[in-house]
């Protein structure tokens, strides 16, 4: 299986991704235009499944062939995501849908809670305000594990502004030896969570340009 996993990994991926999508679709069809509440529930348990299998395809992937290849980074960024801000989007579209479906049929599906949500969604400054605070947190929850991994490692206190003085080094060469993480595992998290960290910091700082801009 893992052999097999191996061979096809990109394939199974882009199946557990296209079947991750459908499910939400369904999900969203079957509770709101069909009305059928406890069918719905087996597609969104449907794609918590794609998404833990995503999850197992990078870690097998991974210990298979011992290194971090733009496929786990890949699939880890997925799996991330729908794990932090993709529970947040799921709600939008799950009001999108239920405001569609609503619209068809001549009815009001959502509640005065989802008309106040849609409402502060339209404020740019609530929603810049609302990511940069995530983001903060995000950069907060970074950090503090990241001082726990290298309170971990093999280097002292007094050598970590070495170590980031030779970040460029040890992160380019991905061999935890040369770094301040104690074992590989360690370094492949934390290498993948910067990349996501440094995505999200960006965005959040678009943010701040675009209200800028306006003013």
């Amino acid at each position: 299986m893992s052999s097999f996993l191996l061979n096809y990994q990109w394939e199974a991926f882009i199946v557990a991704e296209i079947l991750s999508w459908i499910s939400l679709l369904a999900f969203g069809l079957l509770r709101y235009f069909f009305q059928r509440k406890a069918t719905s529930r087996l597609f969104l348990v449907l794609f918590v499944a794609m998404t833990a299998f995503q999850a197992l395809l990078a870690w097998v992937v991974y210990r298979e062939t011992g290194e971090i290849s733009t496929f786990t980074i890949i699939i880890t960024i997925f799996v991330l995501y729908a794990c932090t801000f993709g529970i947040n989007d799921f709600r939008k579209l799950d009001r999108w849908m239920r405001m569609k479906i609503g619209n068809f049929r001549g009815q009001d599906l959502l509640t005065e809670h989802d008309h106040e949500a849609m409402r502060k969604q339209s404020n740019p400054r609530y929603v810049a305000l609302k990511d940069i605070t995530i983001t903060a947190l995000h950069v907060l929850i970074f950090l503090g594990v990241q001082l726990y991994f290298w309170s971990q490692g093999p280097i002292t206190v007094a050598e970590w502004g070495e170590a980031l003085g030779n970040f460029s080094e040890w992160f380019s060469s991905g061999d935890y030896e040369d770094s301040p993480y104690a074992n590989e595992t360690a370094l492949a998290i934390s290498s993948v969570w910067m990349i996501v960290v440094a995505i999200d910091v960006i965005y959040s700082a678009s943010h701040l340009f675009s209200i800028g801009s306006k003013k």
